[in-house]
């Protein structure tokens, strides 16, 4: 599956929240996110990303095992993505590192997740604070096939519309270069 997602800088965060509390419930959690790579970076040179994701949430806490393929639309930079929940975070990591990976970066990101649905598809937009990085971001994003990433991004840029976020707001940054970038 194709995670279509769209990114955007969000500069009235609170009356974007209040439109998405009317959409859904919102679930408050924390991702401590460790990105691995070899060290001489095949991963990040082939656009490809292996994460391990810690999250603390209301529910107790749960840790993620993800890699995400190199992008299929460059516009967007959504990408097929590969994810399954571990059971212990320790042994993930210990054996990510005993195959030859190394931590490249970790960070923390504060999130309010809505899952609703829109437009005929399941959606989930969070709403992003990294401590390190100023500002707040908005994601949403859709799984779909990849002949339906087009469509999919259409209808994640109309609910972005909706939220009052337009095209001159959208942003392909990465979180893990403005974080690498803050701590140069």
């Amino acid at each position: 599956m194709i995670e279509a997602e769209l990114k955007a800088r969000v500069h009235a965060p609170e009356a974007v929240m209040r439109q998405l509390d009317q959409l859904a419930a919102a679930r408050v959690e924390v991702y401590k996110d460790t990105y691995y790579d070899r060290q001489d970076g095949p991963l990040e040179k082939a656009d490809q990303e292996l994460r391990v994701r810690t999250v603390h949430g209301a529910d107790g806490l749960r840790t993620v095992l993800t890699f995400k393929a190199a992008a299929v639309d460059e516009a967007s930079g959504s990408k097929p993505e590969h994810e399954t929940r571990v059971e212990d975070s320790q042994a993930v990591h210990a054996i990510l590192q005993g195959l030859g990976y190394v931590p490249v970066i970790a960070f923390e990101k504060r999130c309010r997740n809505y899952a609703f649905e829109a437009r005929g598809r399941q959606m989930l937009a969070t709403l992003v604070r990294v401590p390190e990085i100023d500002g707040t971001f908005l994601e949403v994003e859709t799984l779909v096939d990849e002949e339906q990433v087009p469509a999919a991004l259409d209808d994640i840029r109309a609910v972005l519309a909706d939220l009052g976020i337009g095209p001159e707001d959208l942003t392909r940054e990465l979180y893990t270069d403005a974080v690498a970038a803050q701590r140069r």
